[in-house]
């Protein structure tokens, strides 16, 4: 049914900004909670940010993006988005879009939808 893909991963230097997006397609979108999840290379999976359905006024964020990173969502465009400034080196993973129905939750075995992943990269 849902169908979620990432966009906006790249090459940055530290310091930097970057945008990622995540369209949703196959359900409704407003009903879902939305998370970003990231994984680095030989690493565990690890909850970024998570924003509730419907809206922009509840979040969550890991604590080692707190300050730098904010989610957000366009319910009229079905799309989220991951803002992250001042990345760092340790910022550098596959980001992953996920959606999880009604309940706002921030573990990853609670999201019933994943996309695919977009890379970001950040140099010294």
């Amino acid at each position: 049914q849902v169908q979620l893909v990432e966009s906006g991963g790249g090459s940055v230097q530290a310091g930097d900004s970057l945008t990622l997006s995540c369209a949703f397609n196959g359900g409704a979108f407003s009903a879902y909670t939305m998370g970003w999840f990231r994984q680095a290379p030989g690493k565990e999976r690890d909850f970024v940010a998570a924003i509730s359905r419907g809206g922009n006024s509840n979040t969550s964020y890991a604590d080692s993006v707190k300050g730098r990173f904010t989610i957000s969502r366009d319910n009229a465009k079905n799309t989220v988005y991951l803002q992250m400034n001042s990345l760092k080196p340790e910022d550098a993973a596959v980001y992953f879009c996920a959606a999880r129905y009604w309940v706002f939750v921030d573990t990853q075995r609670a999201y019933h939808y994943w996309g695919q992943g977009t890379q970001v990269t950040v140099s010294s």
